[in-house]
């Protein structure tokens, strides 16, 4: 990898299967990775690779001064308590230092979140498999100022990369997309488990479609491990459930009805708390339908 990123000072916060490879690949572009996370084994491999770990999230602030912190933090309130709660970042950080958030947030929290600290919200796609080739899709929402200034280090983890707008509209553009993603998934098991049923072999049935219109890059890769039945979790459905509550209470928020975003939700609320499903890949919705 190209060191593009050399003399710079980069924080990163949440060091799970997205962040981990994040925070190398940024570390492989030459900056000085200063991390932390709330398990050991994570933070202790970063270190292994020659990253630095702060001991608390004010120490990490500190650290980096007036430059750029990264965060990839599981839900809205795990966000707004790392970086504005008591030991959170806020208590260390300098007023011109940027936080860019690569994590799922609800709307109006992100915009709230901009009025109290200089905020890029940018979640991704692509998943754990874009995360280790670098090669996300990012949507970034915040000011042209801020977007330029975290461009070099957007360039070293995504591939394709939109500034959608104003603050909080990378995360109305990452609903959307989950918007798809959740009922996608629920549409392609759906479609595989009714071949079964009536005796027609899957994988060729999925074969068969790779290339017609129904092609997806969830037919491609979840539809395969819905075939195979293997449901390691990649994108756990704990977090696919937590997206898709964010774009109904985004939808309520701005009078939008829609029967199948209510019926998606029951599904995925279903597979996760009566199914027990939380833990599988969201590609395990599958089993909903066996």
């Amino acid at each position: 990898m190209i060191k593009t990123l050399t003399g710079q000072k980069i924080g990163f916060a949440g060091l799970g299967n997205m962040g981990s490879a994040m925070a190398r690949h940024l570390h492989e572009a030459g900056a000085e990775m200063v991390v932390w996370n709330r398990s050991d084994a994570p933070a202790e491999k970063a270190v292994a690779l020659g990253m630095r770990r702060a001991l608390s999230l004010p120490e990490l602030a500190r650290e980096i001064g007036a430059g750029i912190v990264c965060i990839n933090l599981t839900t809205t309130e795990v966000v707004e308590q790392m970086v504005f709660g008591a030991g959170g970042l806020a208590e260390g950080l300098s007023p011109e230092a940027l936080i860019i958030d690569f994590g799922t947030t609800s709307v109006p929290a992100t915009r709230e979140f901009a009025r109290r600290a200089r905020w890029l919200d940018v979640p991704v796609s692509g998943g754990q498999v874009g995360a280790e080739a670098g090669n996300l899709t990012l949507m970034a929402g915040g000011s042209a100022e801020d977007f330029a200034r975290a461009l070099p280090v957007l360039r070293v983890v995504g591939e394709r990369i939109t500034h959608m707008g104003g603050p909080g509209a990378g995360q109305v553009t990452k609903l959307a997309n989950q918007l798809i993603v959740a009922q996608t998934i629920d549409a392609v098991a759906q479609a595989l488990r009714l071949a079964e049923l009536a005796g027609v072999d899957a994988a060729l049935v999925r074969e068969a479609l790779l290339g017609g219109f129904a092609e997806s890059r969830i037919l491609h890769l979840h539809g395969d491990r819905m075939v195979r039945r293997d449901f390691a979790p990649g994108g756990r459905s704990t977090l696919q459930l937590k997206d898709v509550r964010l774009i109904c209470e985004l939808a309520g928020n701005l009078g939008f009805h829609s029967p199948t975003l209510e019926n998606c939700r029951a599904q995925w609320e279903t597979f996760v708390h009566e199914k027990g499903g939380g833990d599988l890949d969201h590609s395990g919705l599958f089993r909903m339908y066996e």
